[in-house]
């Protein structure tokens, strides 16, 4: 599933058809990636509309369009989350849309294309002057300046025996983090990823939060640039090595399932207390 830096990528892939008019909407109603959303209401509040500017937060995406009637304050608010496969891409105008091609606004110079061959992810959308609340009511981004210290120690706290990777996945927290953000974490702090949430003093609380926010900023500046693969100084080009090592130690790399997905650690350097 794309984790923060890979969606914030597929965002910008859109970013050409802002500030100009959708001509048309073109889906696939009865996809399951729709449940929940007013179809028809979506294709009438966007067809016409001017696409103004979009966001990205944690594993969701949001893009707002003006409607074409003149002073009118309302917005339409669409959001997208890419699930497993999900994609956004750009097409010709003329583009004829494929059976996994559920949704495409289509303007005068482009087509604007989401794709998800498996329907894992999710398209929300709501009319209004104001943020609908399934955006408003996401957690707060973790760069933004309501991620703190003291935020981070609590949360860990009240998980008190949890697998520190099994909590850094826990969206409702550290939206945005996926499999490899967190062992990338993890190995920067050099803590185990079984090291119990709660067992962490003070001074090793720091670290991880600097280390969140560290990796997230990076990863936004290098993946979510251009889908550029992360330097051989992190731990991200050796995860799936085949006998891959740790570009610290030089000593080899660890794989087990832990919190439900595969991990990876270095044992020379992530050692549990």
């Amino acid at each position: 599933m794309p984790e923060l830096a890979e969606v914030d990528y597929f965002r910008k892939q859109w970013n050409p058809g802002l500030g100009r008019r959708i001509d048309q909407v073109l889906l696939h109603p009865k996809a399951r990636l729709f449940r929940g959303a007013d179809t028809a209401r979506l294709v009438a509040a966007l067809t016409g509309a001017l696409l103004e500017r979009s966001e990205a937060r944690g594993k969701q995406m949001l893009f707002v369009a003006r409607p074409a009637k003149v002073g009118a304050t309302s917005r339409a608010w669409l959001g997208l989350h890419l699930g497993m496969t999900g994609e956004l891409r750009v097409e010709p105008p003329d583009f004829p849309p494929s059976r996994h091609d559920h949704l495409v606004l289509l303007q005068p110079e482009r087509s604007l294309v989401f794709t998800d061959p498996r329907l894992f992810g999710r398209v929300r959308f709501s009319e209004g002057p104001t943020a609908p609340d399934w955006w408003t009511e996401l957690p707060p981004d973790l760069l933004s300046d309501a991620f703190t210290v003291p935020a981070l120690a609590d949360f860990l706290r009240r998980r008190p025996r949890a697998p520190l990777k099994a909590v850094l996945l826990m969206q409702e927290r550290f939206p945005g983090i996926g499999n490899w953000m967190a062992d990338e974490i993890l190995w920067r702090t050099a803590i185990h990823p079984q090291q119990p949430a709660g067992s962490l003093d003070a001074a090793r609380v720091k670290t991880l939060y600097r280390e969140i926010r560290a990796v997230c900023r990076n990863a936004l500046r290098v993946i979510g640039a251009d889908w550029s693969d992360p330097p051989a100084t992190w731990l991200f080009p050796h995860r799936w090595e085949k006998g891959g090592t740790c570009p610290r130690t030089g000593a080899k790399l660890q794989h087990a399932t832990i919190g439900g997905r595969t991990t990876c650690w270095s044992p020379a350097r992530q050692k549990l207390i």
